[in-house]
């Protein structure tokens, strides 16, 4: 059964604010069956699925998680070329969704969870240049101040630190009062939103693949 569907059709149906007696009176379905549905208790068939994707205006792709556009919109741009340096999809996304998360924190102008969230940024690529770093043992050491045994703590200590700074300036600031939904992102930062919505579905691939059990652990 397909996972992704009850969770995308609620987010949907809430983030427009839509009861779940009236979209089930809306798809011409029982609103017990909707609630099914919902929770993935019943897996929907082809017509409804149909349906579901013209009364949200999304592709059904987005739909059964297949893709993280809304209207399914691949990211099939070519390599972006600047300075010399050619980028591939997955680095430009990377980059774009960068730009979005402080374009969205700019025009907040919180400084406070600005500073954290680049902090924490900052310290992500100066762990993982380290790594690509001592990857070769003849790189001199004295390139790095830190002492390297204990290096990786410290800046995992560091980015948990800014963590806990932006969890604070986000909930006490002008985040809280920010409703961010698909249709926002998409409307705000037409530029940039397709990167993030498909950085987040692949972030979580990656995640869900490592939290499930394997058949080992079955």
């Amino acid at each position: 059964m397909n996972t992704d569907f009850p969770r995308i059709i609620t987010l949907l149906r809430k983030e427009r604010n839509i009861s779940q007696k009236q979209a089930a009176a809306d798809l011409g379905v029982s609103q017990a069956l909707l609630s099914h549905y919902e929770k993935g208790i019943r897996e929907c068939g082809l017509e409804f699925l149909v349906k579901t994707a013209d009364y949200y205006n999304v592709s059904c792709d987005y739909l059964l998680g297949r893709c993280a556009e809304p209207m399914g919109k691949a990211d099939s741009a070519p390599p972006v070329t600047g300075s010399g340096d050619r980028l591939s999809a997955p680095q430009r996304m990377l980059i774009d969704s960068n730009k979005l998360v402080f374009s969205m924190l700019n025009a907040l102008e919180d400084a406070s969870l600005e500073k954290s969230v680049r902090g924490y940024l900052s310290l992500a690529v100066y762990r993982i240049f380290r790594v690509i770093y001592s990857a070769n043992p003849k790189n001199d050491r004295r390139f790095f101040t830190v002492d390297s045994p204990a290096a990786d703590g410290f800046t995992h200590a560091a980015m948990e630190l800014e963590k806990a700074k932006a969890e604070v300036a986000a909930k006490s600031g002008a985040m809280q009062n920010v409703s961010i939904t698909t249709n926002s992102i998409s409307a705000e930062h037409p530029e940039y939103a397709s990167s993030l919505l498909n950085q987040i579905k692949a972030c979580e691939d990656s995640v869900s693949g490592v939290s499930k059990p394997s058949e080992d652990e079955k």
